[in-house]
């Protein structure tokens, strides 16, 4: 596989990778700012040695790989789930062969985090870990782009005019099939463009046209090409979204602005901040079972996609809370008997009613998703 040609959004490699390490040592200061948010409290001694530790780490780093087993799945992401989650599981992951490649395509609820936990998950499995496709919207400065890079990160650009888009598009989609196919490599994507903030996970088949688009001059037919991807939905189920708020202030602005919404230079780096850092209770990742079959469109694909990610996503006290609240009903009552659900409400009471209503929504709406997938 010709990775040069590939060069500009692809995860770093050989002098490029080298070069963003030394750029990220010198960079000591923002990495230190990253540590502190990590670790947070007032314990310096502890923050510096936290802060030495990683420093030593990167330092001997050598590709991609190394770096996100050893800095990322093995030394960030458990500090993240020690300090603000109450348990992690996961499940289906243990099924994957790690001499096959894969496509992960998954539902999308925090910036980084959904990816990373699957990194932790596959760690923890043995399995390899993914390259991640992640939005050039994200990108704010140099540093930035070498963390995402130096971890895997592959770069979706999305601030082009159309047919540039979509030549773009088509050159990514490229990479995702043939690095898949030639070298066995476990790519994470999600299943559209944006985080799910009404909580209603569905896949963008404009996803999986663009991966057939990219090959199809070559002759293989698209049922042929779903079946060598060997793709794989994942469904990431948090209790407490640390950005409900505002993803549903986000969203209500949208939708009084006839659509329109315009983002702050920062909004986002907050955002994956806010993600890291703040309680999310219980969180669970599923990885499914790769689809094989026959499939004659991209909608029937993404169809499959969005079953397996409805059925395995895991209902929290939250979810079954907020769906008898918002239906005026008491069918999971007997599951919640221990749940405090005023004090749950009692987070947006300072909130508007239209914005309430949608993040309690958004924690509804993966149990009407499951619901129908039952019907």
């Amino acid at each position: 596989m010709d990775f040069e040609k590939y060069r500009d959004i692809a995860p770093y490699r050989g002098r490029d990778f080298d070069a963003a390490i030394r750029r990220l040592l010198e960079k000591r200061e923002y990495l230190g700012a990253f540590v502190s948010l990590l670790v947070g409290g007032n314990d310096f001694s502890a923050i510096y040695s936290y802060l030495g530790t990683m420093l030593d780490n990167i330092s001997k780093m050598h590709d991609y790989p190394e770096f996100q087993k050893t800095i990322t799945a093995g030394l960030l992401v458990p500090t993240v789930v020690k300090r603000t989650m109450d348990s992690f599981s996961d499940s289906g992951a243990e099924n994957l062969d790690s001499d096959k490649g894969y496509l992960f395509i998954s539902n999308h609820r925090d910036i980084i985090l959904d990816c990373a936990l699957l990194d932790y998950t596959l760690l923890n499995h043995d399995k390899p870990l993914v390259e991640m496709a992640f939005g050039d919207n994200l990108i704010k400065s140099q540093f930035i782009e070498d963390l995402f890079r130096v971890n895997g990160g592959i770069i979706v650009k999305r601030a082009l005019g159309m047919k540039e888009k979509y030549l773009s598009s088509l050159k990514l989609s490229e990479y995702f099939v043939d690095n898949i196919t030639e070298n066995n490599a476990y790519i994470w994507v999600a299943q559209k463009s944006g985080r799910s903030k009404d909580g209603i996970d569905e896949t963008q088949p404009s996803i999986i046209k663009m991966l057939y688009l990219s090959q199809r001059s070559k002759g293989i037919s698209f049922s042929e090409l779903i079946n060598k991807l060997n793709i794989v939905p994942v469904a990431i189920s948090y209790e407490y979204d640390p950005n409900d708020i505002n993803k549903g202030r986000e969203e209500v602005l949208r939708e009084h602005n006839n659509g329109e919404y315009e983002k702050k230079k920062y909004e986002d780096l907050i955002s994956m901040a806010r993600g890291m850092k703040d309680r999310k209770g219980r969180v669970h990742l599923s990885v499914g079972t790769p689809l094989k079959g026959e499939y004659s469109t991209p909608e029937e694909v993404a169809r499959e996609i969005d079953r397996q990610i409805h059925l395995s996503y895991k209902l929290w006290d939250t979810n079954m809370f907020c769906y008898d609240y918002m239906e005026k009903t008491d069918r999971f009552a007997s599951e919640l008997k221990d749940f405090d659900g005023e004090a749950f409400l009692s987070r947006f009471a300072h909130l508007s009613d239209d914005v309430r209503d949608f993040i309690i929504n958004s924690y509804a709406n993966p149990v009407r998703s499951m619901l129908k997938e039952k019907e």
